[in-house]
């Protein structure tokens, strides 16, 4: 299904978008990958949401991704008394491990990792930081704090601690079953949250095994800091501006999104902004101005990917907030100042033959009448390279590996096209330019750039590159391989 833009868009599933009709209609109206959040709903749902989205894509002929959002650990205050508490400033309040029922002055925090990793000075929120607690004093099993922003504690509200690094792993039991249970279904992406360091990323790379890839979500200031090895053992990242923004000072996440987004373009691994970007869709027909210049903001930087979460998980209009994010990434990229901004940052120069291909196939691509960049890849590397230059024209990205193409389906410009395994560089040509002609990007009389490697169907040996017409007759009767 050709788009009309190069960003992708993330659509999540809930409620509001689990019948066949609706996740279809998603996919039609812009929606390239589909989120299902782990967090809701039994193993059996997202398998039924899983299926759902198989039969679509067989129906329409479109490969589709699957993104699985694993929950994480989740640090949550125990229960109270009289269920809720009105915290003064000023005050003073105890966290511990009784579990006895909360009240004004203390209440039970069911994580003993926590206390084992404080010190006085730490910061504590509470309810996506609306409560901010100083620790005071603390031990093995408590924690004395200075209540700096007061406000209503509640049952089994959620802990954040920002300024220290927990003795916890990315991965729950809950995680390690979830994720055990994605791959059995054949997710293409798998969302690790709670990532501190690049250790937590490599055991979930271990226990998927190759059966999908893995993409950190950074919403952790400790993972901000750890960017760089994080980054190098993942296959892709996702800032998740959300809980970025309640463990970090909100005015500090737009330039830590700039950052993460260019440090991924350069290490050519896809990157998904998320969180709020059309909130206030979920009860609107319309966004704000304010929403809409964010998405556009994140298109102009050069992301990958945008994503809805409960707009089209749980909102009333799933498939008007697609609808306009695909509206408002026509317009952005069709403005001269994406080009000079997008090409303006393009500062990679890579040293492998595979790199100096896709440069070059991107330089003769916006010198001449080039059409589109037909690149064929196995483990989808070469399209990820040829996403990074961010060309001014359609990639399409061509293999015979379902679970390439799916994958490929989040990454930048990438126009996914199933083909046969091949043995001859002719065949290849034949058949990039009838993928051409089908998608729509040239006609019989145009010239289309060819990327492949010889021998076929190994990856990394990218090392061909030829101008080619659209005309079958040409290729056959001035290609001699």
């Amino acid at each position: 299904m050709r788009r009309s833009r190069k960003v992708k868009i993330v659509a999540t599933l809930g409620p509001a978008s689990e019948t066949y009709d609706m996740i279809r209609a998603l996919h039609e109206a812009g929606a390239d990958v589909f989120r299902l959040n782990m967090s809701h709903g039994t193993q059996d749902d997202i398998r039924e949401k899983h299926r759902i989205i198989r039969q679509v894509e067989q129906d329409l002929n479109s490969p589709i991704a699957i993104l699985a959002d694993l929950q994480g650990p989740k640090l949550r205050v125990g229960t109270f008394a009289q269920e809720s508490e009105e915290l003064q400033t000023g005050a003073a309040f105890r966290l511990d491990s009784d579990p006895a029922p909360g009240n004004i002055n203390r209440v039970c925090l069911p994580h003993p990792e926590i206390f084992q990793a404080l010190a006085a000075g730490a910061t504590l929120l509470v309810n996506d930081g609306k409560i901010r607690l100083e620790v005071t004093g603390c031990g093995a099993d408590y924690a004395d704090c200075a209540v700096v922003a007061g406000g209503t504690i509640s049952n089994r509200k959620g802990v954040n601690v920002p300024d220290v690094m927990l003795p916890l792993a990315a991965l729950s039991d809950k995680d390690r079953s979830d994720l055990e249970f994605a791959c059995g279904l054949g997710v293409d992406w798998l969302a690790l949250s709670f990532v501190q360091r690049a250790e937590d990323v490599i055991e979930a790379r271990t226990l998927a095994d190759g059966r999908a890839a893995v993409l950190s979500k950074i919403e952790k200031p400790s993972a901000v800091e750890r960017f760089d090895e994080i980054l190098a053992v993942s296959d892709g990242i996702m800032v998740a501006r959300g809980d970025l923004g309640v463990e970090l000072p909100v005015s500090a996440v737009p330039p830590i999104q700039k950052r993460l987004v260019r440090r991924c373009r350069a290490a050519a691994k896809p990157v998904i902004v998320a969180t709020q970007m059309l909130e206030s869709m979920i009860e609107s027909q319309m966004p704000t101005r304010a929403e809409v210049s964010d998405v556009a903001t994140a298109i102009y930087e050069g992301t990958d990917a945008i994503m809805l979460s409960a707009e089209s998980a749980a909102g009333n209009y799933p498939v008007e907030a697609v609808q306009m994010m695909d509206k408002v990434a026509i317009e952005v990229e069709a403005d001269p100042t994406y080009t000079q901004i997008i090409t303006a940052s393009r500062s990679i120069k890579g040293s492998s033959v595979a790199d100096g291909i896709v440069a070059a196939a991107r330089e003769i691509a916006e010198t001449t009448d080039i059409k589109a960049i037909c690149c064929f890849t196995q483990s989808g590397t070469t399209a990820l390279l040829t996403a990074r230059e961010r060309p001014g024209v359609p990639i399409i990205a061509m293999t015979s590996l379902r679970g390439t193409a799916r994958r490929l389906a989040l990454s930048w410009g990438c126009h996914c096209v199933m083909t046969s395994e091949l043995e001859r560089f002719k065949s290849a040509v034949v058949n990039a330019a009838r993928a051409a002609r089908a998608a729509g990007f040239a006609s019989e009389t145009d010239q289309i750039v060819v990327t492949a490697g010889v021998p076929f169907n190994v990856p990394g040996t990218t090392n061909i590159l030829r101008v080619a017409p659209c005309d079958e007759r040409l290729i056959y009767h001035t290609d001699p391989g």
